[in-house]
């Protein structure tokens, strides 16, 4: 059935490869942890000439349809069998036809999170940040999740990593972080990473001055956290290096990394910070972009 208007809980989109079938499957645990409901996705689009309009014909219509349905149908089964009998949740199903972007940025209105997966017709290429789900991490309304290939890490003990560096955005991504490693039961890995060209010649001393004031930002804007989160365990890093490439190397050792993103008024709305766009590149595990939701 289809989902009710504010009853989405986690929206996923699928096209029936592999990569969007491993996204099905963490959108479904994802869903079973919240105790929320699942929306399964597909977006019906056509082909269109530039000039002049051709109309598409009817059988094409009908098994571009069909392909979506069985996708749906078929991405639901792998849910159901990922949820345990504890965390079963209602699962809807929506053939919509739209753009998948803008379908999915529409539906991100009602939901918790929008998960989508990489290496799929019309969604992430592997490596590449493909034009639909650059679409919608950049402009939803609430948290995306990107699931990279057609595996999942079978880590479930690993920490939940997220990037740190005093800023709004980066804010809302340790409330993510903090709240999906309590729904786990593992530690946050808090990463704070700079490099900054401009004093990469000061003395040991002052890189050592620095370092250390570093700790202390990054355990005071952690401490509200872990008052919230008091089940939550912290392990505090600090590099001096490349924030992306600290991200990308931590990630080895985690389930789930999240970063921050620009907010969506304005410019921001069309840029991804230069470092959660690197993190969506290179990390072979999923990623959460943090994103204010309008839902909540």
């Amino acid at each position: 059935m289809s989902a009710p208007d504010q009853q989405r809980g986690i929206v996923v989109a699928v096209d029936g490869s592999p990569a969007s079938n491993a996204a099905a499957i963490w959108a479904a645990r994802e869903a079973g942890m919240r105790q929320v409901p699942l929306t399964v996705v597909h977006a019906v689009t056509t082909p269109t000439a530039a000039w002049p309009p051709v109309p598409y014909p009817e059988s094409l219509a009908i098994r571009l349809e069909d392909e979506g349905k069985k996708a749906i149908m078929h991405a639901i089964k792998l849910a159901e069998e990922a949820l345990p009998a504890d965390r079963r949740v209602a699962i809807h199903r929506e053939l919509v036809y739209s753009s998948p972007a803008l379908a999915l940025i529409k539906m991100s209105d009602d939901a918790e999170m929008v998960v989508v997966g990489t290496a799929g017709r019309g969604l992430l290429a592997r490596g590449v940040l493909g034009s639909v789900s650059a679409t919608v991490v950049r402009n939803a309304h609430c948290p995306v999740a990107v699931i990279h290939g057609d595996e999942l890490p079978d880590r479930p003990d690993a920490p939940v990593l997220v990037g740190i560096d005093g800023s709004p955005a980066s804010e809302l991504a340790t409330a993510v972080a903090f709240d999906e490693a309590s729904r786990r039961g593992v530690d946050v890995m808090a990463l704070h990473a700079w490099s900054d060209v401009a004093i990469t010649e000061l003395p040991e001393s002052d890189w050592t001055s620095l370092e250390e004031e570093a700790q202390r930002s990054l355990a005071e804007n952690l401490a509200g956290w872990q008052e919230r989160y008091p089940d939550v365990s912290v392990q505090r890093l600090v590099e001096r290096d490349e924030p992306a490439r600290q991200l990308t190397e931590k990630s080895e050792f985690a389930q789930l990394v999240v970063v921050g993103s620009h907010g969506r008024g304005g410019l921001g709305a069309l840029l991804l910070g230069s470092v959660s766009n690197a993190v969506l590149h290179s990390v072979r595990i999923p990623v959460i972009v943090a994103r204010p939701s309008t839902s909540s």
